[in-house]
């Protein structure tokens, strides 16, 4: 699994990508700025590492991502999982279970998503 990680900040960054790619890097400084209040310099810099980490590319000066915000979510979640439970799912969900109740809609949810794996 790729061993991808993002900072505060950087998470921040990330989101404005991905909530208006495909994006031309002078529209990006811009919403850097006023979301982060950035100077261009800092937005291109960050631009570059997260490239260089195979999660975003800019081409000829229009940035869309390489990996979706959902793909890196559920690669997160994957390595939680797996480093802090061994992999077990089960371990995880009685953990987590264990000082918050879930509601019935919740379990309705989790029992249709288990079911659906299972007819796969």
């Amino acid at each position: 699994m790729k061993d991808i990680r993002l900072g505060t900040v950087e998470s921040r960054f990330a989101d404005i990508i991905w909530k208006h790619e495909p994006v031309s890097t002078s529209d990006l400084v811009k919403l850097c700025e006023s979301e982060l209040e950035w100077k261009r310099t800092t937005t291109y810099t960050v631009l570059k590492r997260l490239g260089e980490r195979g999660i975003f590319i800019n081409d000829n000066g229009v940035v869309s991502s390489l990996i979706s915000r959902e793909d890196f979510f559920s690669m997160q979640s994957e390595k939680f999982v797996d480093e802090t439970f061994s992999g077990s799912l089960p371990a995880f969900l009685a953990a987590f279970t264990s000082r918050k109740t879930l509601s019935k809609e919740e379990i309705t949810e989790l029992k249709n998503l288990i079911n659906s794996y299972e007819e796969e």
